[in-house]
């Protein structure tokens, strides 16, 4: 990962689904619908009903984090070792460790995922929701120690990652107790579009500078400039969010109102699905229906 690659790489992923979260929330939030429990389309069945409900998110977890820690294993020439043969030993590449360690989280989060949505009688959310939480504190942990050798531009820039990664961290601990709080979820899909387009923009700063000469580390206004891309980055990323809602709105309201009307008739059939079903994300349902 200390590479241009291996820093645009993961951050293209985590920001194209921060795009895929803020559309679907987008659409929840427009009809009411759970986030946690979508409806599906009427007269789904057979083969479509469960490619509908397959967890895409989760393979797709997979699939990026195995071919990451591939890349970060190739990249190092004569294999990824753990310790020399010097005496005594000592402790090689701790840095890449650190990276393949980070992918076989993406890889493992994948894979509860895909197991709560796809292979248990019932969707577990506190185990989706709790194994997030466990591997961003991991991660956070990784990174604080990640940067000890670090300094100037580069220690700045990976400490403004570090704290989008603590600020989303204590919004997904706040999730396990209100895991279908909309707001919530609005910061969650923020900072994780923060976390892809800052770590792209880092590799740009530390590795391939636009002007093509690299930033100074002893130099105040190369320090004062990362800090005032990362609040563009704020402003850039929160205007995604919500031209997807507006544009989501529009789509859903306006092109079609015969075809909004169905889909929120639809939904609320959904909700008193979900409720017979005992629900517990959706007690509101429960005092409507009396």
């Amino acid at each position: 990962m200390g590479t241009f690659i291996g820093h645009v790489y993961p951050g293209l992923f985590l920001f194209l689904y921060g795009l895929y979260q803020a559309v679907v929330i987008s659409k929840a939030i427009i009809f009411s619908d759970s986030l946690l429990y979508r409806s599906s389309p009427p007269r789904n069945k057979g083969r479509c009903a469960r490619l509908w409900k397959i967890s895409y998110g989760g393979l797709l977890k997979m699939a990026t984090g195995s071919l990451l820690t591939v890349y970060e294993v190739s990249c190092i020439k004569g294999g990824l070792i753990l310790m020399n043969r010097e005496l005594p030993p000592r402790f090689m590449y701790p840095k890449e460790w650190q990276h393949l360690t980070m992918f076989i989280l993406l890889t493992l989060n994948g894979c509860v995922d895909f197991m709560s949505k796809n292979m248990l009688p019932q969707r577990c959310v506190g185990l989706e929701k709790g194994t997030l939480v466990l591997i961003i504190y991991e991660l956070l942990l990784l990174m604080v120690s990640h940067v000890k050798d670090s300094e100037g531009v580069e220690l700045h820039v990976h400490s403004l990652l570090i704290l989008v990664v603590f600020l989303l961290l204590l919004v997904l601990t706040a999730e396990l107790w209100a895991p279908n709080m909309c707001h919530l979820q609005l910061m969650e899909t923020f900072l994780i579009l923060m976390m892809g387009s800052w770590l792209m923009q880092a590799g740009f700063i530390l590795y391939r500078p636009v002007s093509g000469y690299p930033w100074q580390d002893d130099d105040i206004s190369d320090i004062m400039f990362v800090t005032t891309f990362f609040c563009w980055h704020v402003m850039i990323d929160a205007s995604f969010l919500l031209g997807i809602y507006g544009f989501s709105s529009f789509w859903y309201h306006c092109s079609d109102p015969l075809e909004s009307e169905k889909e929120e008739r639809r939904e609320r059939r959904s909700k008193k699905r979900r409720v017979k079903e005992g629900n517990p994300n959706n007690t509101l349902d429960f005092l409507w229906l009396g």
